[in-house]
């Protein structure tokens, strides 16, 4: 009898050791971090194995490096235009800039992860660097952007967390600018790029996330027709009284420069101009719809329009 008992629990033993090896491989299948720290990020170049953690993270496409910043990750890499935004401060102290094709100075930074547009004409060759997912950035809103890009570092838990912290100080924002202007006041947002005028729409940098979304403000008539759609559109200074709002947010910086057309008749005889309801911004910071220069730009809007009056 001993014998057969001994027999018994070896067999239940083994059979439930081999329901454990399944568990195991099901597990795997599904995605889960696998025995080299990797895991498999559906993306829209394909699966790519992934580090499960990164920790030298090379952002080539600019306008994510806040957003990993936001996720408690310092870049090995970016590219020039990251540099200008104030709102990083010195996170970036000790990023090295890699400009466009840079391949060399890439390899020896030695990333474990690269984040590019999936415009980039060198995605093959930073393919052969480290593992590379590539992004379209008008396939993701500002916010579905930073969850994005949570689920490439590892870290989705952390960046829902933040688009739901920062869904419910927008509502209380919205309201402190409702309370000041009312909610019929409409604005436009333009810039003058070299030797071009552009008007924004909603959600292309500049602060539009902001005003026109997070706060819900509306944008005149022509800018929601001419605009929205597309983007942004490049007019003349004679069109910008068509265009303009009851409040006028102008970039201005070192790239920019001030609009030429701030010195024109057309302009200073804009009702928002005469009355006092233009306001100036950081372009370098401005460009920019990450996580770090978003609660940035809400201090900084929600500041500069609360002091207006009706």
């Amino acid at each position: 009898m001993k014998s057969t008992k001994v027999i018994v629990i070896a067999i239940t033993l083994l059979f439930a050791c081999m329901l454990s090896a399944c568990g195991e491989g099901s597990a795997k299948k599904s995605g889960s971090i696998d025995d080299s720290g990797t895991r498999t990020y559906h993306g829209e170049n394909g699966d790519v194995e992934v580090p499960a953690k990164p920790k030298r993270v090379a952002v080539l496409a600019h306008i994510y490096a806040g957003n990993v910043l936001k996720l408690g990750i310092t870049p090995v890499a970016v590219n020039e235009w990251v540099k200008g935004n104030k709102f990083f401060g010195d996170k970036l102290e000790n990023t090295e800039v890699v400009a466009e094709g840079s391949i060399e100075k890439l390899i020896e930074l030695e990333p474990d992860l690269i984040i590019a547009f999936s415009s980039d004409k060198n995605l093959k060759k930073y393919s052969e660097i480290a593992p590379t997912v590539a992004l379209t950035n008008t396939e993701y809103d500002y916010l579905q952007q930073h969850v994005e890009i949570g689920k490439i570092v590892g870290k989705e838990k952390e960046a829902e967390k933040w688009v739901e912290e920062w869904t419910e100080n927008a509502k209380e924002e919205k309201e402190k600018v409702k309370a000041a202007l009312g909610e019929d006041v409409t604005v436009t947002v333009l810039e003058t790029m070299g030797k071009e005028t552009y008007i924004y729409g909603k959600n292309w940098g500049r602060g539009t996330e902001i005003i026109y979304q997070a706060l819900g403000m509306k944008a005149p008539e022509k800018v929601e027709k001419d605009v929205f759609g597309p983007g942004y559109k490049s007019i003349s200074t004679e069109l910008i009284p068509e265009y303009a709002g009851d409040i006028m947010f102008v970039g201005i910086g070192d790239e920019t420069g001030k609009g030429s057309f701030m010195d024109t008749s057309v302009w200073k005889e804009i009702p928002a101009v005469q009355n006092n309801r233009v306001i100036e911004f950081d372009s370098e910071s401005f460009w920019f719809n990450d996580a770090i220069s978003l609660e940035n730009q809400m201090e900084f809007i929600v500041d500069e329009l609360t002091k207006l009056k009706k």
